[in-house]
């Protein structure tokens, strides 16, 4: 691709909720790509990802795809691992304070982070840089960040909505929270970024942070390549582990494959155009026929799930995968393969759901047998404490079964 036909490529897909300012980056990647071009360098791009929890979800993969693209036209990548940035956490989405973790949970989570980014299949390993951030953010002095900190006034900070919903509702704001934007302004400083990947809710970490903070101490300002946010199974809210909406990456085809059948038909448009292969005309079709009612929504979602789960396992599996949901959810059958739970000698069916994952907690549990969601060979169980002695297939909701055994 030639210049502009790379600063087109780069951009597709990108939102900053003004087009000026989406204009401007544009002119500011297609001026780097001709600076490089001329240095005989590629581009230094990377994106950051915060170990919070163990694994990666569908979420993710949207700045990966980015990546992805970068290095199509051989520009220069880096898959940061926030091993520093995680003790914080990003208050970017949150209106309420991250709890803080501990060097040995983020450590462990940065390992699985590190492990699963490549067996996804989005990124190639040949070619990525992996970094983790301790190894200069845990040697800033607090000269460093005095210096960083004179780049920034209070008011700027509590501008941020977050900040700005916390402050009305009188909820408390911590100091260290302020922390995060200048730790990820001195990740684009030391990596020396020429770009940054990052969802909607970063661009004040990387507009106004690290653009600031990178000018400050002699560099150029990283141009920000901001994409869209995967709202989760709900539809609405960001995709989040925490929230229980995620669909995670470490899973099965049919698991993955019926997580995105969950997902309302509002949010479809919005899964065709993040975290699938489809060009812009083929997901256009694909809308103006469920417009038109020569296509059923729900056909639309299939074709949805298919294409994800195809693109993280393969078209068989991904065929496989839609054969078991229509087998199980609409013709009211049984999956072919079930996984097993050992019950040993006993275990009171509250807490069963609980071992066995299908509940968060005993107050879940209990609500889903109140709710009658709990099955025992197709029996509605209704007693929170019968104690289920294994041989059997247990059912929560609709998707969800287990093989008992002794």
């Amino acid at each position: 691709m030639n210049i502009d036909e790379q600063v087109e490529y780069l951009m597709q897909g990108t939102e900053y909720g003004d087009e000026q300012l989406k204009k401007n980056m544009a002119d500011e990647l297609r001026s780097r790509l001709i600076a490089c071009q001329k240095e005989g360098r590629p581009l230094r791009v990377y994106c950051g990802f915060d170990p919070r929890t163990t694994d990666l979800h569908l979420g993710h993969t949207v700045p990966l795809r980015k990546m992805r693209q970068f290095q199509e036209l051989g520009h220069d990548v880096t898959f940061l691992v926030g091993t520093y940035t995680s003790l914080i956490g990003d208050p970017s989405d949150k209106d309420v304070l991250r709890p803080q973790l501990s060097p040995e949970t983020v450590k462990q989570n940065a390992l699985t982070y590190a492990e699963q980014v490549f067996n996804i299949g989005v990124l190639d390993p040949t070619i990525t840089h992996v970094r983790f951030n301790d190894e200069w953010l845990s040697k800033v002095t607090f000269e460093q960040l005095i210096k960083m900190a004179s780049n920034f006034t209070v008011q700027q900070f509590m501008t941020r909505e977050n900040f700005k919903l916390r402050w009305e509702k009188q909820d408390a704001i911590y100091l260290h929270e302020t922390f995060y934007s200048l730790m990820q302004g001195f990740d684009a400083y030391t990596l020396k970024a020429d770009v940054q990947i990052g969802g909607s809710d970063q661009l004040f970490n990387i507009m106004t942070a690290a653009r600031k903070i990178m000018t400050s101490m002699g560099e150029l300002p990283n141009i920000a390549i901001i994409v869209g946010i995967l709202p989760g199974t709900d539809g609405v809210v960001k995709m989040s582990k925490s929230l229980g909406n995620h669909i995670p990456l470490n899973t099965g085809a049919s698991d993955m494959y019926g997580k995105v059948m969950s997902i309302p038909d509002s949010a479809v448009g919005k899964f065709f155009r993040l975290v699938t292969p489809m060009t812009p005309p083929q997901i256009a079709e694909v809308e103006n026929a469920v417009k038109a009612g020569t296509l059923h929504p729900r056909d639309a979602k299939m074709r949805l799930a298919r294409e994800i789960v195809a693109a993280f396992f393969s078209k068989q599996e991904a065929e496989d995968a839609e054969h078991n949901f229509v087998e199980t959810f609409q013709k009211g059958g049984m999956p072919g393969e079930i996984d097993e739970f050992k019950v040993g000698d006993g275990m009171p069916l509250v807490d069963l759901l609980v071992s066995a994952g299908l509940a968060k907690s005993k107050n879940e549990s209990r609500r889903l047998i109140d709710q009658k969601g709990v099955k025992l060979d197709g029996a509605v169980l209704t007693d929170p404490m019968l104690v289920i002695h294994g041989n059997g297939v247990l059912q929560v909701g609709k998707r969800h079964f287990l093989k008992l055994v002794k």
